[in-house]
């Protein structure tokens, strides 16, 4: 019955996470406030506010699942993908707590553990929770990836097609500081999205081939708009807002979810997965669900709060890698570009 604590500190999240043979007992996040007012994370910030909240999260983590450091059989922390300062804070101090208890080091990739997040379970025979079998396909977003990748177990991944340039996060963000909403904004989009019309405006979706993604031509398409709009009539904005919003939406959840069927179909998969933080997003949540029906699959997102960065998937992970004895030594050190 392997304990296994999970630090995660990829981007602007501190969390940490206790699982214990695969029941999830702790997982606390601390946000950071700080970068909102420069409508984006600051590398350095972030990586000062994780060296600030670190040690109040662990210690709470432990004392909400009732374990003592003692019985920790292994430290899990995020090498990477993610900001080299933020995963430095996460990777050091992983590295001095498993050296003090004398205990083994696993490294998790992030976003290997954002598709075994479906994983996650508060009951040790998961009763109650249904989770995709392998192989299933996944289709990874966040602000930082968009991937889709074939699990074939809970250590092979293969990826099937990513974007070339923005990620789907990414495109949410940038649209929405182009409309002047506060950062963060992908969720304001989506908030706006549900009282707007998504055929009220159209946007281009990115002709690429096989099965990668392109976002940046939206993201442009949409400030060529949006400036194009506003000299008609200043108050244009106010006036489309939902509107707005919910076209750009539309037009996102249209791009994934046509590359997942294709995927889908060449690779002749039924369990489909869904991972990564704008899989929080409600539109792409009820667009899938809505696509799984009419192909007959069987679909499968997370509960809102193992969608965006949280350590209760690095300590999922770190239970497979602790099974399978998959462990890393002191030299280990972050990997910015941490390729599945």
């Amino acid at each position: 019955m392997p304990v296994i604590l999970g630090i995660e500190s990829s981007c602007d999240e501190t969390a940490a996470a206790l699982v214990k043979n695969g029941k999830l007992l702790a997982n606390i996040v601390a946000g950071q406030e700080v970068h909102r007012q420069w409508g984006g994370v600051i590398p350095e910030l972030a990586s000062r506010a994780h060296q600030q909240h670190i040690v109040p999260v662990i210690d709470q983590t432990l004392k909400e699942s009732k374990i003592l450091p003692s019985e920790i059989d292994a430290v899990a922390f995020t090498r990477g993908p993610g900001l080299l300062g933020s995963l430095l804070v996460g990777t050091s101090f992983a590295k001095a707590f498993a050296l003090a208890l004398g205990k083994p080091l696993i490294e998790v990739n992030h976003m290997q553990a954002h598709i075994l997040a479906h994983f996650i379970r508060k009951t040790e025979d998961g009763s109650g929770k249904t989770e995709p079998s392998f192989p299933f396909l996944c289709l990874t977003v966040s602000g930082g990836h968009t991937q889709l990748v074939r699990a074939e177990d809970p250590y092979t991944f293969r990826v099937l097609g990513e974007t070339i340039d923005d990620a789907a996060g990414e495109a949410f963000d940038k649209t929405a500081k182009i409309l002047g909403l506060p950062y963060p904004g992908g969720p304001l989009i989506d908030k706006n999205a549900v009282n707007g019309n998504a055929d009220a405006f159209h946007f281009p979706e990115a002709n690429i081939p096989g099965l990668n993604y392109s976002f940046s031509g939206l993201k442009t398409s949409v400030m060529y708009f949006v400036r194009d709009e506003l000299k008609k009539d200043e108050k244009f904005l106010e006036k489309r807002m939902n509107d707005i919003c919910a076209s750009v939406q539309f037009t996102i959840i249209k791009t994934l979810l046509h590359k997942l069927e294709k995927a889908a179909d060449a690779e002749g998969i039924k369990s489909i997965g869904l991972a990564g933080g704008v899989s929080a997003n409600s539109g792409l949540r009820t667009a899938l669900t809505v696509l799984g029906k009419k192909k007959n699959w069987n679909t499968f997102i997370p509960p809102f709060e193992y969608c965006t960065d949280n350590a209760a998937m690095i300590a999922m992970a770190g239970h497979f890698k602790f099974l399978k004895g998959e462990f890393a030594d002191q030299s280990v050190s972050p990997l910015p570009r941490y390729h599945l």
